[in-house]
């Protein structure tokens, strides 16, 4: 049986770091949120904070959330070990330092809030809290805290949702908005509430407030809670001190131990790295261009190689590589680079490159133009298969060879929907100049296409495969959309027509279905055979139409 169908028994890693982050960040939102409730009244943030403690101050919820933070913790740690190199891109190095910054200022509301009240058995409630916590010197530190804690979780969130959940980029807007907002609200209630309980203090009212119950703390126990604040902070920065010392220690003597560095074989180069390296930290410690969207944690495959060496030198894929590679079908030969270390010199070759900007053109008027449309076949099967991050870097790549060959040949691919590409030709030129000029780009498509087809088929398990509709007429051109969201776009029926002969090219298995009428303006009617008369979806009058079975063929 293949190594591929093996289920590890227990939870691994990633699930335990992402289901604890969960739980933390769920913690902190509920946190803030309870903090802006001031903003309405003291005794709304009052009612609030009783909810809230019952829940978290309970057994099991004591239990989830301590559980959940040391989990983190450790498996930061872990992950900070497990690290050859401490080169990374600047959102994942800014996670991490939130992340490691925030035991340091943990350490004192720890000791001022859930440490009081395990040891004096009450919770003052929020009138004292408020009071303490206005004052500049413990107002900074807890926003530090919670503001710290907070775009920590949320950055962990858009690492791993931002290719996996389906909505992610469309509402990202909205949810960057709220991330934003939810600190500047909690510290808006507290300021709030500090204002309200000085106001009620000068008008004598203070006998409206929630009685306030005694919790004296005496000399001694302030003397424990202060050593105990220290004891935490400085014990957190001296075992970090001591992980990363400990860290760079053991990994010299590794290398001393392994003795002469490992060679990997790039396509363009060769470079040495220590064993124990990551094929992903050693492209990044070379400064080698390599695609990887879940930043290294085996939630895609978009880092994945194709490797060439000695069986001895490859080591076992873990169990979040094995899940990964089965759910992308992928062939022998294939690792993830943020997974493999080597144990020897290898070769490999990255099989996802990091796709190519596309620049805009805007314009507007009415014109007769060409318009060309392009779209995938067996995209549903496909999405079905792979991975949401493989998914975008397809398309990434299907729109830079589309969008490139469309620009070369004098037209504005101007459309991205889905797996479909709209392309206009005639923006700076007459109409046969367009028509043919699409018919060009066509071509030129097709052979790209067919290029990338040779190795599309070994990394997803399936032919790549595509069909056209070209035609021609009077349009609209103008920006299209609401508000601050539209694009530059043709508007007419020459366009759904064109959309609905790239629907036909299915039915009749050619490459490209053209409508008679730019075949004649593109000055190639009569060499493209007898036309076909088809009934479109959305005009009235059948339409006489060419197929061309490989455009290459004809205008290469």
């Amino acid at each position: 049986m293949s190594f591929f169908a093996t289920r590890p028994l227990l939870p691994s890693q990633r699930s335990l770091r992402w289901v604890s982050g969960l739980v933390l960040w769920c913690y902190v939102a509920l946190h803030l949120s309870n903090h802006a409730l001031g903003l309405v009244s003291l005794g709304v943030a009052e009612a609030g904070l009783r909810g809230w403690a019952a829940l978290w101050h309970s057994v099991p919820g004591t239990v989830v959330l301590y559980g959940a933070l040391l989990t983190h913790w450790l498996l930061a740690c872990v992950a900070l070990w497990q690290r050859r190199s401490l080169r990374m891109p600047w959102v994942e190095a800014l996670r991490l330092l939130l992340g490691l910054s925030l035991p340091v200022l943990l350490a004192a509301h720890f000791v001022g809030t859930r440490w009081t009240y395990e040891t004096l058995g009450a919770s003052p409630p929020y009138a004292r809290m408020v009071q303490a916590l206005a004052r500049p010197e413990n107002l900074v530190p807890l926003m530090l805290l919670l503001t710290g804690a907070w775009w920590h979780g949320c950055l962990g969130l858009h690492l791993a949702l931002r290719g996996r959940a389906p909505g992610w980029q469309r509402w990202q807007p909205l949810l960057l908005t709220a991330a934003v907002l939810l600190p500047v609200l909690a510290l808006l209630g507290l300021l709030s509430m500090a204002r309200e309980v000085a106001w009620n203090a000068a008008l004598g009212a203070a006998s409206s407030l929630p009685p306030l119950p005694a919790v004296r703390r005496t000399p001694q126990q302030l003397a424990v809670a202060d050593a105990l604040e220290d004891a935490l902070r400085w014990g957190w920065l001296v075992a970090l001190a001591a992980l990363l010392g400990v860290r760079w220690a053991w990994q010299k003597w590794q290398r001393q131990r392994a003795g002469s560095p490992i060679q990997l074989r790039y396509p363009d180069r060769t470079v040495q790295v220590p064993r124990g390296h990551s094929v992903l930290e050693a492209s990044r410690a070379h400064g080698i261009e390599h695609l990887s969207l879940c930043g290294g944690r085996a939630r895609c495959s978009t880092c994945r190689v194709r490797v060439q060496g000695p069986a001895a030198h490859l080591p076992e894929p873990g169990a979040d590589e094995r899940a990964t590679l089965a759910r992308v079908q992928a062939p022998p030969g294939v690792r993830l680079a943020c997974q493999l270390r080597p144990l020897g010199d290898i070769q490999v070759t990255p099989l996802f490159q990091p796709a190519q900007p596309q620049l805009p053109v805007r314009m507007g008027q009415e014109r007769q133009v060409a318009i060309l449309f392009v779209d995938l076949r067996r995209w549903s099967g496909l999405a079905e298969r792979q991975w949401p991050h493989d998914l975008a870097w397809v398309l990434d790549q299907y729109f830079a060879r589309v969008g490139a060959a469309v620009q070369e040949r004098g037209g504005l691919a101007n459309q991205f929907i889905g797996d479909s590409v709209m392309a206009i030709f005639g923006l700076q030129c007459d109409l046969p100049t367009a028509c043919h000029q699409a018919l060009q780009a066509a071509a030129l498509i097709e052979q790209r296409m067919e290029a990338w087809g040779e190795t599309f088929r070994d990394q997803f398990g399936q032919p790549l495969d595509f069909g056209m509709g070209l035609h021609a007429g009077r349009v609209a051109l103008g920006q299209v959309g609401y508000e601050d969201t539209t694009t530059f776009s043709a508007v007419g029926e020459v366009v759904n027509t064109a959309s609905r002969l790239q629907d036909h090219s299915k039915v009749v298995g050619a490459r490209l279905v053209l409508s008679l009428e730019s075949a004649r303006w593109a000055g190639v009617a009569d060499a493209l055979g007898t036309p076909e008369e088809v009934q479109v979806r959305g005009r009235s009058q059948p339409l006489q139409v060419l197929h061309v079975r490989h455009p290459s063929q004809h205008w290469a």
